[in-house]
């Protein structure tokens, strides 16, 4: 993988953690495992171990049954508070270091703060708008599309990486749009 490349996977899977925990390292693991596109560096080359794609597995099985049932969802998130940004800088860092130039305390960061800005608008803003607007009823669905979409950009991030760049930030500017407008309407009334 070309330096851009990697940097642009990097960035793809660590939003993608933002929406779900393990898809993105799981797709990364097996990504390493049966294909050429990435070869992952040491340490980062225990996430394609058997025995770390097993846990993936079963974590990533656990994740999608808990965000499905009312009220555990809920508990769910605020763990995963915790648990996605630590994802995303894993995300980042690993595909970051096969570009050897970049800081690995950088790689971290930029992941933590990726996947957090993901998880912090699904959880605070996207999820609590569904649960008032309908009542609950859509919450199962649009953890679905969560999962889809997250599944969808981590193989994207290694296929299309450009394309995964532009579509971060197009969408990073569509939300920082929204939250300016917002806060000048705010400020009118």
């Amino acid at each position: 993988m070309d330096p851009l490349s990697g940097v642009f996977a990097a960035f793809g899977l660590a939003a993608s953690a933002g929406l779900n925990a393990y898809i993105p390292i799981l797709v990364l693991a097996l990504v390493a495992r049966f294909t050429d596109l990435i070869t992952l560096t040491p340490p980062w080359d225990a996430i394609s171990s058997w025995w770390v794609i097993g846990i993936l597995v079963v974590l990533s099985v656990v994740e999608f049954f808990a965000d499905k049932i009312p009220a555990v969802n809920h508990v769910n998130d605020a763990i995963q508070t915790f648990v996605r940004p630590v994802a995303g800088a894993i995300a980042f860092a690993a595909s970051a270091n096969v570009i050897t130039d970049v800081s690995p305390i950088l790689s971290v960061v930029a992941g933590i703060f990726i996947a957090g800005s993901v998880h912090v608008a699904k959880s605070a803003v996207v999820r609590p708008a569904v649960t008032a607007t309908t009542g609950g009823i859509g919450n199962v669905p649009v953890s679905m599309a969560e999962d889809v979409t997250a599944l969808l950009i981590s193989i994207l991030a290694f296929v299309v990486p450009v394309l995964i760049a532009s579509i971060l930030i197009v969408v990073t500017a569509y939300i920082v749009w929204i939250l300016w407008r917002r806060a000048n309407a705010q400020k009118a009334l």
